[in-house]
């Protein structure tokens, strides 16, 4: 739930002028991945409800509070762990910019923490599952002792982890028992979740390009720094590629519950939008990878659109 205004733009975002409140907030939460994360349990909700049928939206609402809360845990601590590696890197969060303080910074990471915690501990043991892998992962991944961060393989897993599996099958499951249906998995999430498995991996290589010069001085042994950042794209572009030829495949042979129109066509559009956007790439300059980086979430968050509409029309 691992790693959502959208920072993406005509540039990579600078550092920006004091903000105040909200406004703070709201960048702390790094908004990219407040949008996945609210695209994905609603999608989610929406795949459930139309191979459940009914709906409970008061228990949308607490399950999406719940993983929103996960996701600012996560990237809040984050940012308190690499202060000095983000003045580098995005200078233009609010603990590396100096507009939130990392007092104030540990009191809503904290809370983050404690209000999932509070809700999952009411909402059955598939919430709580998810609620405790993404803490724990994050913790993890972010903090010493073991700081997965640290070694490019362990960390792109971690982040594929939450985001492939706790997510998908964690929120999943949670929705499909309190709609009656015994906690069973559909079709369409078992292909969803092996879809976001190599897209997951492919976000947490493509997210350390930009970041070349912070993560080099600091020694974070980053795939970019070992392998070069034409070999990274290299790689995520073929795994993302086979997600998306993956999922056109089990929608036209596996799928029965889906529309097989809907799935096979706007997989083969989306993945055009990939390979386009890959040929205005300037390796040389990171504002221009951090865009096409921004644009893989925005197909990231696209999937969350599909399925659930797919499921709809089948």
């Amino acid at each position: 739930m691992a790693q959502v205004a959208v920072e993406a733009g005509a540039r990579r975002p600078r550092a920006r002028a004091p903000a105040r409140g909200a406004a703070i907030l709201w960048r702390f939460s790094r908004p990219h991945t407040v949008i996945g994360t609210t695209l994905s349990v609603v999608g989610l909700y929406t795949i459930a409800a139309s191979e459940l049928g009914g709906g409970d939206l008061a228990d949308l609402a607490w399950t999406l509070l719940a993983a929103l809360c996960v996701n600012v845990y996560i990237v809040g601590l984050n940012q308190l762990e690499d202060v000095e590696i983000d003045r580098i890197n995005k200078p233009y969060l609010p603990v590396a910019a100096g507009t939130l303080s990392p007092g104030r910074a540990r009191v809503v990471v904290a809370v983050a923490a404690v209000v999932p915690l509070a809700l999952a501990l009411t909402q059955g043991t598939s919430e709580l599952a998810f609620v405790l892998a993404g803490l724990l992962v994050g913790t993890a991944y972010s903090s010493p002792p073991l700081r997965l961060k640290r070694y490019p393989l362990l960390a792109s897993l971690s982040i594929c982890g939450v985001r492939s599996v706790a997510v998908n099958v964690g929120v999943y499951l949670h929705f499909s028992a309190a709609l009656g249906g015994a906690g069973t998995m559909a079709g369409p999430v078992w292909a969803l979740t092996l879809f976001v498995v190599p897209f997951s991996l492919a976000i947490a290589i493509l997210k350390d390009v930009p970041d070349i010069e912070g993560d080099r001085r600091y020694r974070i042994a980053t795939f970019t720094l070992r392998l070069g950042p034409r070999r990274v794209l290299h790689i995520a572009l073929a795994a993302l590629t086979c997600a998306y030829v993956g999922m056109a495949t089990l929608g036209a042979l596996a799928l029965t519950s889906v529309s097989t129109p809907v799935l096979v066509l706007s997989h083969l559009g989306a993945l055009a939008l990939l390979w386009l956007a890959s040929t205005r790439i300037d390796l040389d300059d990171p504002a221009s990878f951090w865009r096409f980086y921004m644009r893989v979430w925005g197909l990231f968050f696209l999937e969350y659109v599909i399925v659930p509409l797919a499921c709809v029309a089948g």
